[in-house]
């Protein structure tokens, strides 16, 4: 089937962070999202923008990423318009972020609806995700802020929840919901429940809304960072642009769109969730990535040069040979070992929440 742009759409990708429980492969200086982290020929930055230039059409994608990114971010997508790379002079979180491409897309094209997603997820059903922004435009129109709830197919605790309610009754959005709240990461019990009552959807940080719409809750309830954002936004094509910038960006508010806008606009009523289910993973550890690598040899998943690792008795491990020797691993079940040419890590999938306590340790240099 082919698809067809869907007017007045625009998607913004921040793209930002380290993928600290990545480590040792994803580092500060070349994050996650520039990797190739599936073995599918094209990194998770790159497979984001193949979902989403259907929707939109390659003029319509905007990415916001940090200045040490930029170039990397130009290499790996070039049909990217040189007007549509926003660079952040430091990380403020994603409100800020998101937030200056909704008002840079308003100074720039009127009350379009935009749709913030992700660098550095992966999704294996694109057909679904496409059919889910179409309803969630459709909601947005009628001024909702739209989250795209992703169906949990296990009780976890490394993912915030969205408590789905009844039916939200707009046009072209059959499967659309009210979303009653948002939930934090919860233990392993209260994941249980919330999956036995059948309302719970992971949050995937997915949110489509008008630019007026998102700008006016900001105002509302953000009036500083809203401010900041609007001046920035009336003096980026501009010769002020660089002034303004650095003037502005050090004072925003540092705070995630969830807290900043979702929860509060949920709790009023004026959140909205689409139900989907996308095979959509937030590559948040090696423990999340084992699942989404295929098992080869002995049950071991391997990323990287082929011929460069011997397991034996080893289920279930991980193992990246990118330091360019042989890697083996003998009798250590769900082992993680990632060599790089200056760091080597060994530590095992229960423990790979933990790595950011590794990371924290580690001189600048290694991070």
């Amino acid at each position: 089937m082919t698809l067809h742009p869907i007017p007045g759409f625009h998607a913004v990708v921040p793209a930002g962070g380290a993928g600290t429980r990545l480590w040792p492969l994803s580092r500060r200086s070349h994050p996650k999202f520039l990797l190739d982290l599936t073995g599918s020929g094209r990194t998770l930055l790159q497979g984001t923008w193949d979902r989403l230039v259907p929707l939109t059409g390659p003029d319509g994608v905007v990415v916001v990423t940090g200045e040490a990114h930029a170039t990397a971010v130009r290499g790996q997508l070039p049909d990217l318009p040189g007007e549509s790379l926003l660079t952040e002079p430091s990380g403020r979180d994603s409100m800020a972020a998101i937030g200056l491409a909704a008002a840079l897309l308003h100074e720039r094209h009127g009350d379009v609806v935009l749709g913030s997603f992700a660098a550095d997820h992966v999704v294996r059903r694109p057909a679904e995700l496409h059919a889910a922004v179409r309803e969630a435009v459709a909601a947005a129109r009628a001024d909702y802020v739209v989250t795209i709830g992703i169906t949990a197919d296990h009780p976890s605790t490394a993912f915030g929840y969205i408590e789905t309610g009844p039916a939200l009754g707009v046009a072209g959005a059959p499967a659309a919901r009210h979303a009653v709240a948002f939930a934090e990461k919860p233990d392993a019990q209260t994941a249980a429940e919330y999956l036995a009552t059948g309302r719970y959807r992971w949050n995937a940080g997915m949110f489509v809304v008008r630019a007026r719409v998102l700008l006016d809750h900001l105002e509302r309830l953000q009036p500083t960072l809203h401010e900041g954002l609007l001046r920035i936004a009336r003096a980026w094509d501009t010769a002020e642009r660089g002034a303004v910038l650095a003037h502005e960006w050090p004072r925003l508010t540092r705070i995630a769109i969830d807290h900043a806008v979702a929860e509060p606009v949920a709790a009023d009523g004026g959140v909205a969730v689409v139900p989907a289910d996308l095979g959509w993973d937030d590559v948040g550890d090696w423990r999340s990535l084992a699942g989404l690598l295929p098992a080869g040899p002995e049950g071991v998943r391997t990323l990287g040069e082929p011929g460069r690792t011997l397991a034996l008795d080893s289920e279930g491990a991980v193992v990246v040979p990118d330091g360019g020797r042989l890697v083996t691993v003998l009798g250590i079940p769900d082992a993680v070992v990632v060599d790089t040419p200056d760091a080597l890590l060994v530590t095992t999938t229960d423990h790979a929440q933990r790595l950011r306590e590794v990371v924290d340790r580690l001189p600048d240099a290694l991070r």
